[in-house]
């Protein structure tokens, strides 16, 4: 009877708080990255997005990211021209709501600009920043120990009001859990499990929540520009920002 009793509440339990599915990750193992999953964006962003769109000093290329001992390696050099790497999941892998989770360890360095984050797969035709874009972790090297998560939207872009600055000291020694939790009602941001910040408007629109549709990753890793500064100590390089594994799970238990 115990045992019919415990399972009846274990049925009940996973019907109502459901565990969250893994629906997508990526652990960077063997030699190569998987194209399957990843696309590569290469060049300085010219003629289109001179600077990325924001006056980068980088160049992407391919050779510029490998994967090794089980991470991905995004490595910043300059041998004259500053070049540097960037991947995203447009078309490839692609989810509305749910929760990412990406373990990183970042660069160090005045001009570094890693960061992991998303935009809405409609941004072709329905542009930036009405395309909307998730800001899971951005780090510029002239502030140490510094993380900045944040929401771009129509209403609220480039110097946006709905960012939060989060201190952690000697971050850049080791690796952390960056992670978003995503769904109808809000955007919430964790490091190592610690919540951060919150996005939740009480009344949604397209201005302020073009949330509600799918969006696709992006890890790169940017030199110079509008957030980092154009002041980039030429000593540092190289520089690298180490990926260990992204996933992504469905909403699952909602806490």
């Amino acid at each position: 009877m115990i045992y019919v009793l415990l399972s009846v509440l274990q049925i009940l339990t996973n019907v109502f708080n459901p565990t969250p599915k893994l629906i997508f990750a990526d652990d960077f193992l063997g030699t190569k990255l998987n194209e399957t999953y990843w696309n590569y964006n290469l060049g300085d962003g010219c003629p289109t997005l001179c600077g990325w769109g924001n006056r980068e000093h980088q160049i992407y290329t391919k050779e510029n990211i490998y994967l090794e001992d089980g991470n991905l390696i995004i490595t910043a050099t300059n041998d004259g021209i500053i070049e540097s790497g960037r991947i995203h999941t447009k078309d490839k892998v692609e989810f509305k709501y749910g929760t990412v989770e990406v373990r990183a360890k970042l660069p160090v360095g005045k001009g570094v600009w890693p960061a992991i984050w998303m935009l809405g797969h409609d941004i072709a035709y329905n542009t930036w920043p009405a395309c909307g874009e998730i800001d899971i972790m951005e780090y510029a090297g002239k502030q140490p120990s510094t993380i900045h998560t944040s929401l771009h939207t129509p209403d609220s872009h480039g110097q946006t009001i709905n960012t939060r600055v989060t201190e952690i000291p000697s971050l850049e020694q080791d690796f952390h859990v960056y992670k978003a939790k995503w769904d109808a009602d809000s955007i919430r941001f964790f490091i190592d499990e610690t919540l951060v910040y919150t996005f939740s408007p009480k009344v949604k629109n397209n201005n302020n929540w073009p949330f509600d549709k799918p969006f696709y990753l992006i890890l790169n890793f940017a030199v110079g520009g509008t957030f980092a500064g154009n002041e980039i100590d030429p000593s540092i390089f190289p520089q690298k920002f180490i990926i260990d594994y992204v996933k992504v799970y469905d909403l699952g238990e909602i806490n």
